[in-house]
């Protein structure tokens, strides 16, 4: 009896643990249903149709022939997202493990830095889009301004004015931004590794560069692979900040894939509304950016061995 009495507990408690479970699951289960799932079924809807937000009819694959055949804007823009995405990333992965290396350090002042430099992550992308577009200006930046009062120019310099200078400050105001966080990441990384690794080392006298190549990186694999694709992926996805500094000038130039689809979704910049024509580009690129993941994953699969 006193056995039964005990099974029936558990099971009473067990079932409580898991409609308290179910309870606080449900809110953020709801919201990526509604926020995730929906927009999918509403593209995949539109996709093959000329809906334009009023009115539309059924077109099959209309869309996507107009897409692959007569729409060289869209690939345009898709290999200018790879150029910005990877050039950036060369530059802002490197440099995140770095200052995680160094701020991982009992130094003075580590603290500091570590906020300082993330900082950046909380202001909103238009907001640094709309400041380096201020600082960078062809006239009155305060960038030319003090290149000119030192002497090192003689005229102003069109930042934006030319695509690579343009890719360069989007890249640049992107690093600033998303290095800090990066950092972050790398830092719980680090903080995984035992530390009796490192003292065996320095007993052994192994240099500083090969510690790093045969422990560091080694023991951070996982995390270094879900970093990196985290930003792989949200780099391809870049929009608001070209939005909000260039906005695809000069003629184009910088118009990455994610600023293309949006003028098409909401007749942005001259366009006329033409969501079937959009959902039918964001459908491809959701399936670009799958590729992606999967060759990226399959490429780094050693990372996590």
């Amino acid at each position: 009896m006193v056995k039964k009495k005990a099974k029936y507990s558990s099971l009473e408690h067990s079932r409580r643990d898991t409609i308290q479970a179910v309870i606080m699951v449900a809110p953020s289960l709801l919201g990526f249903l509604i926020l995730v799932y929906c927009p999918i079924i509403y593209i995949l809807r539109y996709a093959p149709s000329n809906f334009n937000g009023y009115q539309g009819s059924f077109t099959g694959l209309e869309n996507f022939t107009r897409l692959f055949t007569r729409d060289t804007d869209y690939w345009a823009s898709l290999g200018t997202t790879f150029i910005l995405a990877f050039g950036k990333l060369a530059v802002e992965i490197p440099l995140a493990l770095m200052l995680a290396i160094l701020l991982s350090k009992k130094i003075h002042g580590a603290g500091f830095f570590r906020v300082v430099l993330f900082l950046p992550a909380i202001i909103s992308t238009a907001i640094v889009g709309l400041i380096f577009s201020l600082m960078f200006g062809a006239y009155d930046g305060i960038v030319n301004v003090l290149l000119k009062e030192a002497h090192i120019i003689r005229e102003h310099i069109n930042w934006f004015g030319n695509k690579w200078t343009a890719l360069v400050m989007l890249g640049s105001a992107s690093v600033w931004q998303n290095a800090g966080v990066n950092m972050i990441f790398f830092m719980v990384a680090l903080q995984q590794i035992p530390s009796e690794l490192y003292e065996c080392s320095s007993l052994d006298g192994v240099p500083p560069f090969k510690v790093f190549w045969y422990i560091t990186l080694p023991m951070i694999g996982k995390m270094f692979q879900i970093i990196l694709l985290m930003a792989i992926i949200g780099s391809l996805k870049m929009a608001d900040l070209v939005l909000a500094s260039t906005n695809g000038q000069p003629g184009g130039a910088t118009e990455v894939v994610m600023t293309h689809v949006f003028k098409y979704f909401f007749g942005y910049s001259g366009r006329s509304i033409q969501i079937g024509y959009a959902s039918s580009m964001s459908v491809v690129t959701g399936i670009i950016l799958a590729f992606v993941s999967v060759v990226y994953l399959k490429t780094t699969k050693r990372l996590t061995d």
